[in-house]
């Protein structure tokens, strides 16, 4: 549907359309759901183990057999998170090898600003708020933040699996220190996600668009003025415009 018939579909009465753009692609939807998925079960299992003292976590760990159903279900989804990171990674390289891969979600000096402008809108100092591209300076720390927050769990965590290997290497003082930051680097990153990530992503406006692929015309103007923009004065781009 060209932008000519969309307009005359849309002044029409008995019709009714609602332009989508693709926000995210299925592989990234993928990655996202098994990186939720390990996530949440390490923290699960991780917790009880973290906490061992704790009457609740000795009445979940009462049997030799349950610290060892809890530590084999921990290893599980520490490889899946490995496979999950391991992938996204490769696929960066190959794309930044062909040039294909966005600077979106690379952290800019716009973003700084951006943060300033918010807080001076917070403060009633500003009247609207900041114009935002793909990604808002919020994304933008949250992708940063848990790929951080993922590299040094998993480094850790592979010292604490292997410690006799590691400390062939490595001083013997790397696996109290690993223990250290993979039980820290854990607490701070569910803290995180809890607190920051669900709230400012699914529950202050209900977006879906993670697991549906697509964002409403709405919200896109909304929260990704520019990326709108860019799209509709762009109908060679990658959205096409959008998709009626």
């Amino acid at each position: 549907m060209s932008e000519q018939e969309y307009q005359r579909a849309r002044l029409h009465p008995a019709i009714h359309v609602e332009r989508v753009f693709t926000r995210f692609t299925l592989s990234q939807r993928w990655e996202h759901a098994l990186l939720m998925l390990s996530v949440v079960v390490l923290l699960l299992t991780g917790l009880p183990q973290k906490y061992r003292a704790e009457p609740w976590s000795q009445q979940l760990l009462s049997t030799p057999e349950r610290v060892f159903l809890f530590q084999t279900v921990h290893r599980v989804a520490a490889v899946l998170l490995i496979l999950v990171a391991l992938y996204h990674l490769g696929k960066a390289i190959y794309q930044i090898a062909r040039r294909r891969l966005s600077a979106d979600i690379f952290i800019s000096w716009q973003d700084f600003r951006d943060a300033g402008q918010m807080v001076a809108y917070l403060l009633f100092l500003r009247k609207q708020k900041p114009a935002f591209g793909k990604y808002n300076f919020e994304q933008k720390v949250t992708y940063w933040f848990t790929f951080i927050g993922v590299g040094i769990m998993i480094l850790s965590g592979l010292v604490l699996w292997f410690p006799e290997l590691v400390t062939r290497f490595l001083p013997g003082r790397i696996v109290p220190a690993a223990k250290l930051a993979h039980s820290a680097e854990a607490l701070v990153l569910g803290i995180f996600i809890v607190i920051w990530h669900i709230y400012h992503v699914h529950l202050e406006r209900a977006n879906l668009s993670i697991f549906t692929g697509k964002i409403n015309e709405k919200d896109m103007q909304t929260y990704h003025t520019l990326e709108y923009q860019r799209l509709i004065e762009s109908p060679t781009s990658e959205q096409g415009g959008g998709q009626p």
